[in-house]
């Protein structure tokens, strides 16, 4: 009874932090399997950035219940965001729920599992449910260990969590804490741990990444400490690329940003988040910039390195956004000329400053003004790939693609490229030719006749 099956809902962070969990798990004997339905204890690892994200979980939770009907020894529980924000007030719609960690507790997840199983086994039956939703200090920690595959490409890891910005639409602050940095030396001995095993690409993962050690560590040299970290992961032999994700605009001051243009690892993608492009909607969210400053961001990036390649996330319908302010930031969408972007529909989320605002949105304007945002990122994303073809790109080789037929890999700059090869390829940099383009996806062909199609 130690099959596990952990499912996640949302954002990298919540990818690595269940990888922390798995990799725990298995280090106490539990096994982990692919498939829901081979499994006795059933993790939901889950989301609150939208409400939407929780009634997935909430709606699995619920279909998952009639496992623990057809064996009482089944175990169900809920980890992460959405657990932290609920707490104990989730077991009023499931009470069957066994257990309920928050963001902080993930690393005690072994121990509750371990206990409900000895109750369980022993017929004993557990008179409440495990609810832990505490904060704990140093618990960012302990998301250190990972579970690789046999030939490991990328890894993320986790160098800071919590977040001190309090947009006014966010429940991250509230389901993630005040912001915590690991200490330097640790995650530079965990990305050498990593490129020992064979991994080349390192993501490191924040809800501010940019905002890294700011209150333990000084500026060296005008260096911020997050800066410092990218020098000496940059430094790191056998690594080849690092990235990260996910920062915010007021992390990209002039150190940052030359960064770009001297540190020959860093990828040239950048995630920017903008959120919106009128000023009066940033101030009402709570966002330190304004459209001016973060054009110029991108100009200043741009002016570093010409091919950089970007992506954001815009929140369209936020409470009192006019045609007029929508407009501002479709312009400063198109002037971006992003490569990729997030494009959500404002959400409601309980106990965040914006929920109670005045002027909601209606949902068929805030569904008008999102798909002329898709549409934009369309014509985007087809002209930019257009200008790849018949160019030579460096692909980083993950594996083969999920229907099996070619493999594939990425870009510097985090554009997908399926093409044929031979296994022995997964981990090594190829140069590739793009022959054909697709809006979100690149084909080609592998360039030099020393890394074809040879077994």
């Amino acid at each position: 009874m130690n099959r596990v099956h952990l499912k996640t809902y949302g954002c990298q962070m919540n990818e690595r932090d269940s990888e922390a969990v798995a990799a725990l798990l298995r280090a106490r004997g539990y096994r982990m399997v692919d498939d829901e339905a081979d499994c006795d204890v059933l993790l939901l690892n889950t989301c609150s950035v939208r409400d939407l994200a929780e009634q997935k979980a909430l709606s699995q939770a619920g279909r998952s219940l009639a496992a623990k009907r057809r064996n009482p020894r089944f175990i169900l529980g809920v980890l992460g965001c959405m657990a932290q924000n609920r707490g104990a007030a989730l077991l009023d719609a499931l009470p069957d729920i066994d257990l309920i960690v928050g963001t902080q507790k993930f690393h005690q997840v072994p121990d509750y599992l371990d206990n409900l199983r000895a109750a369980r086994a022993a017929g004993v039956v557990t008179p409440t449910n495990i609810v832990d939703i505490a904060e704990e200090p140093g618990s960012q920690n302990a998301i250190r260990d990972h579970v690789l595959a046999d030939r490991p490409v990328s890894a993320f890891v986790s160098i800071q969590q919590g977040c001190n910005m309090d947009c006014s639409f966010c429940i991250v602050p509230k389901t993630r804490g005040d912001e915590r940095s690991r200490p330097m030396d640790e995650i530079v001995r965990e990305c050498e741990e990593l490129a020992d095993r064979g991994v080349v690409e390192v993501t490191l993962l924040g809800q501010i990444v940019t905002s890294y050690g700011r209150r333990d560590y000084a500026h060296a040299g005008g260096i911020s400490p997050f800066v410092q970290l990218l020098e000496r992961i940059d430094a790191i032999p056998g690594l080849k690329r690092i990235r990260f994700t996910a920062p915010h605009p007021r992390g990209f001051k002039r150190d940052l940003i030359e960064a770009y243009g001297r540190l020959g690892k860093l990828c040239e993608h950048v995630h920017l988040p903008l959120q919106s492009g009128s000023d009066r909607i940033l101030r009402a969210m709570n966002r330190p910039y304004t459209r001016d400053r973060y054009r110029q961001i991108v100009a200043d990036l741009r002016a570093v390195r010409p091919d950089i390649y970007f992506s954001t996330d815009v929140i369209v319908g936020f409470p009192g956004e006019t045609e007029d302010d929508f407009a501002q930031t479709r312009e400063l969408f198109v002037e971006c000329n992003y490569d990729m972007a997030y494009v959500f529909k404002y959400s409601i989320r309980s106990g965040t400053p914006a929920a109670t605002l005045p002027d909601q949105v209606p949902d068929a304007v805030k569904e008008e003004r999102n798909q002329v945002l898709l549409r934009l990122l369309e014509e985007n994303s087809n002209r930019r790939n257009a200008l790849l073809l018949g160019g030579v790109q460096e692909v980083l080789v993950e594996g083969p693609d999920k229907k099996g037929r070619m493999f594939m890999g990425r870009t510097r700059g985090n554009r997908v490229v399926h093409f044929a090869a031979s296994e022995r390829l997964i981990g090594q940099l190829v140069p590739v030719r793009i022959t054909r383009a697709s809006t979100a996806v690149l084909y080609g062909e592998l360039e030099l006749a020393e890394v074809s199609n040879e077994k």
